[in-house]
């Protein structure tokens, strides 16, 4: 046994002492957010035996079926973020409005998440996930949408944590992606991964080919281009497990890109840009990678609300300018 591990807790405290003037919140924020991930590891890892699996009998704001892991996920992220007097704002997928702390409980920072992505892969033991970022607030006074309607370039701190064949938490706060292992043994986050780099170019492209026949033809000549090379390179590989989390951490180890474009039906997108697309922009940027929603850098779209959408292309800087060519090319 490593009897001086740098744990997840004791790297975010040795980060917050090279920061002059640091009052310690971020830390004490990022403790609680570390905290919910472990409580929603277990009970992933129990759900079966707790009678966790299937429906929890309502539908979120997005319309989708809620589990009941889902709930379960949710409720662990208001209360320990709330218990932290860290924050005074909170925004989640499955809340159609913000969250305002209440003013006892108060901090400065504003914290978007999505408690439990992949929801459609947790019946069928499928990787799932959860995504989170940090803002400061931007106003003074009782906080209100104006603090949660922030463009991506003002996060301090963003990550997500995937529950796998292990639970790993990557984690950014503006300084390099850095990978923590849960070991169930000592019940800590331990650093498996420092200074997380994404590869200049992969041999992997990642989206829901399903939709084929709703892409534009920037997506559609991609895909083709990739599946059937004409400058006699090798085709590229196909992986999708429609858990963002996932299927970002994939391309974040092995390089690729991973698309959720726009489509007929979806003419802004699927994927919600303040706690899905911005967090794994934030993550990939660090990483020396590139997310684009196509035009523009995801991380500068300023939201209209809280729950608005973005298509998003993501991964692998030459990957990533491939696919803006074609837009380009196509005057889209």
């Amino acid at each position: 046994m490593d009897t001086d591990c740098m744990t997840l807790t004791r790297f975010i405290a040795t980060q917050q002492r090279k920061v002059p003037g640091a009052t310690g919140d971020l830390s004490q924020l990022l403790y609680s957010i570390q905290s919910a991930v472990k409580a929603i590891s277990s009970a992933v890892r129990r759900a079966g035996i707790a009678n966790l699996y299937g429906i929890a009998g309502i539908v979120n704001v997005q319309g989708e079926e809620v589990k009941k892991l889902d709930t379960l996920s949710n409720d662990c992220f208001i209360n320990m973020i709330q218990s932290s007097f860290t924050s005074c704002l909170m925004v989640s997928e499955e809340n159609e409005t913000c969250i305002e702390v209440d003013l006892e409980h108060q901090g400065k920072y504003v914290v978007a998440f999505d408690p439990l992505d992949g929801s459609s892969n947790i019946d069928c033991l499928g990787s799932i996930g959860s995504i989170f970022s940090i803002y400061k607030r931007a106003s003074e006074g009782t906080p209100g949408l104006k603090d949660a309607l922030q463009s991506g370039r003002s996060i301090v701190a963003a990550g997500y944590t995937l529950y796998g064949s292990a639970t790993m938490m990557v984690l950014s706060t503006g300084h390099g992606v850095h990978g923590f292992m849960l070991d169930p043994a000592i019940g800590e986050f331990v650093l498996t991964e420092s200074k997380m780099e994404i590869k200049p170019r992969g041999k992997i492209y990642s989206l829901n080919e399903g939709y084929e026949s709703l892409w534009d033809k920037a997506v559609s000549e991609y895909v083709r281009c990739k599946k059937h090379p004409q400058d006699g390179t090798k085709p590229y590989g196909a992986r999708y497990i429609g858990s963002m989390v996932a299927d970002v951490h994939r391309t974040l180890c092995y390089g690729g890109i991973f698309m959720y474009p726009a489509t007929k039906d979806n003419p802004k997108g699927k994927l919600r840009l303040l706690y899905e697309c911005n967090p794994m922009a934030f993550i990939v940027e660090q990483a020396g990678g590139m997310a684009s929603t196509g035009k523009i850098p995801v991380l500068d779209v300023v939201p209209e609300s809280i729950h608005v959408r973005s298509p998003i292309f993501l991964g692998s800087t030459d990957d990533v300018v491939d696919v803006l060519d074609l837009y380009k090319k196509h005057g889209i």
